[in-house]
């Protein structure tokens, strides 16, 4: 059975040099709800990686759960970010990582 993980790379906008203390709230908020809800495998931020400030790794069902997941991000929500998903399908010893 193929498996898939998500991962969204977190891209600045203009408009991201203004984020507030209250807003990286909202972000961490949403961090702990994926987490909580066994979406979120890892994340983390990019250094030296100019417009793009992170990237989160998803757990969904399909693209189509994980794009909702991108969506409901309040960097992405409030214009502070746009982001990018793209699907990796998994190799592993299970699968003979893919041979």
């Amino acid at each position: 059975m193929e498996k898939y993980q998500y991962v969204m790379f977190i891209e600045k906008t203009k408009n991201y040099n203004k984020l507030t203390k209250a807003v990286l709230e909202r972000h961490i908020e949403n961090l702990r709800n994926l987490d909580d809800e066994c979406h979120l495998d890892k994340c983390g931020i990019f250094k030296k990686y100019p417009g793009v400030a992170g990237m989160l790794i998803l757990n969904a069902n399909s693209y189509e759960e994980a794009e909702m997941l991108c969506k409901r991000e309040p960097l992405v929500i409030e214009g502070y970010a746009t982001y990018t998903l793209k699907a990796i399908q998994i190799a592993d010893r299970e699968n003979n990582y893919l041979f």
